[in-house]
């Protein structure tokens, strides 16, 4: 299952899955960038015709809503490949899981809810769309900056985000995505502790920490715009668009499926439309002589720079080394360490 709503109140028609495929809009103009009806198999279409009911179950075989269906269709998943990802290549994590995982069948329509799905990992940051809202006017802010995650956040993050808030005059909303991601990233278990373990590193009354129960398609420019949509829903007036944000893992010897600031670019040309403000930043990387993150284009002709690639983290932490301070928190340190030792050394990125 594709598993996310359309502004309809439910999964996506025909009409307006070939609206987005073709303008990033639904059949009436709205803007939308990224298709989300309900893939089904053959058997599970089978007798379904508009108006009918089906039963929509969590893992448990708990009801939470019924799809009245609307449309029942056969996409052509290659067509949908090339429109949202730019590419039909299965080395592409999104589109493989497209044209393998995918039902043949589409289904949309509206969907009338009977409860929302039960989780029992950290409750207290789960909160919806209207309960944020609220939180907002409760603690007077007017203006937030969201941020948008899938890693753990280490100190070029913090940094970055501490840069964002001052930028927009804003507060800043840690929104990180906990459901589907790509095969390979930090659980989001681990993730959500090595976030509360920064959290100190904020001034107090200045940011807040929420999980956002969505799955990514690692679909780069078309996602950004897809999760500033979401993100004003929550009723955030910012949001910060990084380097190839939501752009799938490479593998190894290929060229990027998108350019570095192309997710920007697409976000920045239909801000007004969004009513959401872009905060686009560059590449921050640790200057040794200055003690510092700074954005790479600033760096002086003969200054040291130090990184710490995906590969070289996780090979510290297979081998027990140390972890830099410069790069990110102790807490957040070994929280990785705990994680690599319970997954024999195998934590695949962080």
């Amino acid at each position: 299952m594709n598993g996310a709503f359309s502004p309809l109140g439910g999964f996506v028609g025909e009409a307006d899955y070939r609206s987005i495929l073709r303008d990033m809009r639904l059949d009436d103009g709205t803007l939308w960038p990224m298709p989300i009806p309900l893939d089904v198999s053959e058997a599970a279409a089978e007798g379904l015709e508009p108006g009918a009911h089906l039963a929509l179950r969590d893992e448990e075989g708990v009801m939470l809503a019924a799809l009245e269906v609307g449309d029942r269709w056969r996409p052509d998943p290659e067509e949908e490949a090339e429109a949202v990802y730019g590419t039909a290549d299965p080395a592409h994590a999104g589109v493989s899981r497209l044209l393998g995982g995918s039902g043949p069948v589409y289904l949309g329509g509206r969907v009338h809810g009977i409860g929302a799905p039960a989780h029992y990992d950290f409750p207290a940051l789960r909160r919806g769309p209207r309960e944020l809202r609220s939180a907002f006017k409760l603690h007077g802010w007017r203006r937030v900056v969201a941020f948008q995650t899938r890693n753990p956040l280490h100190r070029a993050h913090v940094e970055l985000t501490l840069r964002a808030a001052k930028e927009a005059r804003a507060n800043l909303l840690i929104h990180p995505v906990v459901g589907p991601t790509q095969a390979g990233d930090v659980d989001h278990f681990t993730r959500v502790r090595c976030y509360q373990a920064v959290l100190p590193f904020y001034p107090e009354p200045t940011v807040m920490l929420a999980l956002l129960p969505l799955a990514m398609r690692m679909a780069g420019p078309r996602e950004a715009l897809w999760h500033a949509l979401v993100r004003k829903n929550y009723g955030c007036t910012h949001f910060i668009v990084g380097r190839d944000h939501a752009g799938p893992r490479v593998p190894r010897g290929r060229e990027p499926f998108y350019g570095p600031y192309e997710a920007q670019e697409l976000v920045r040309r239909h801000e007004d439309e969004l009513e959401v403000a872009l905060v686009p930043f560059r590449n921050l990387v640790y200057v040794e002589d200055r003690d510092a993150y700074v954005p790479q284009d600033d760096v002086a002709e003969g200054e040291r720079v130090l990184q710490i690639s995906g590969t070289d983290l996780r090979t510290r932490l297979a081998e027990g080394r140390e972890i830099p301070t410069w790069y990110t928190y102790a807490k957040v340190a070994r929280e990785l360490r705990r994680t690599s030792a319970r997954c024999g050394g195998a934590l695949d990125r962080a």
